[in-house]
């Protein structure tokens, strides 16, 4: 049971929220328990690097893992500890009872992240969030901002689909073609979008996200997939109190320049850095340039 509204209540009950800034003068960061014996540690592959006083909780997109990290990590500063875990439905070995149709929005991985944190005893993170990640970042810290000292969101996004005067990158039809060529195809169809994603001319990192790809269940990727692209969080952006980063690469296929921008308007007080050429997942293809950026932000 959770111990906190849900994600998904704050959802319907977001016209009457109203959440005001934490008192940041007297919620310290604690050395926590980092205990990784429990169920939901186990599930997540929960894992602590690192052994600063300050927590940062790292959490990928899809079609990777925790290990996607890793070229980021080597850099990290001795006053943070990270906590690293995989998203449901990430990797081959899912658990029996595991059904993704209980992710069909963004909310329950959420509810999964401020659950596993209660698990891990976190009462108080910085938190970094990869694309998919990013948004799921800001629903936990809307219902629970507390938690959160603060958010850096790498190559976030919204909402995906174009709307009215909104460039999400994508129409309807373009997202109807992708889930259709998932699934008759999904072997064909990570071959293709894994390079488009990651940017041609970075090889290994092309290879190592195209793996992961392959490593997930081919239902399991598509219906995540449809929950990404066909997610709509705009309209909850202004009830995010919690000081916010932005990190954005020039040459992102999911994610066009008019979405930082929205985003940096919308998430009052949010800052906002690019990295040059990246695509979608700098962390792969430029983790040195994006470990630069982020250090600097958490400092």
């Amino acid at each position: 049971m959770h111990k906190h509204q849900s994600c998904a209540e704050t959802l319907i009950a977001m016209d009457t929220i109203t959440l005001n800034a934490p008192d940041r003068t007297s919620l310290m960061l604690r050395r926590p328990r980092r205990s990784v014996d429990g169920p939901l540690a186990r599930r997540h592959k929960l894992r602590f690097v690192g052994e600063g006083d300050e927590i940062v909780v790292f959490s990928h997109g899809l079609g990777t893992d925790q290990s996607v990290w890793n070229g980021v990590l080597e850099t990290l500063p001795d006053r943070f500890t990270a906590m690293l875990f995989d998203l449901p439905g990430a990797g081959p070995l899912l658990p029996d009872d595991f059904d993704a149709d209980e992710y069909a929005s963004l909310a329950p991985f959420a509810d999964d992240l401020l659950d596993l944190m209660d698990e891990a005893g976190i009462e108080r993170c910085r938190y970094v969030g990869h694309s998919v990640s990013g948004m799921i970042g800001v629903l936990a810290a809307i219902e629970a901002p507390d938690r959160f000292e603060q958010l850096v969101l790498l190559s976030a996004s919204p909402r995906y689909l174009n709307h009215e005067d909104y460039v999400g990158g994508f129409e309807r039809e373009d997202l109807d073609s992708l889930f259709d060529t998932m699934a008759a195809n999904y072997q064909a169809w990570v071959a293709g979008f894994a390079p488009m994603a990651v940017g041609a001319g970075v090889p290994a990192a092309v290879q190592e996200f195209a793996s992961g790809l392959l490593a997930m269940r081919p239902d399991v990727t598509a219906r995540i997939a449809r929950a990404i692209f066909e997610s709509d969080v705009r309209h909850l952006l202004p009830l995010c109190h919690v000081p916010v980063s932005l990190i954005h690469s020039t040459a992102d296929v999911a994610v066009p320049e008019a979405v930082a921008h929205y985003l940096h308007r919308h998430l009052h007080g949010s800052t906002l850095a690019w990295i040059q050429d990246a695509g979608h997942l700098p962390h792969l293809s430029a983790p040195e340039a994006v470990a630069r950026i982020l250090y600097e932000q958490l400092a």
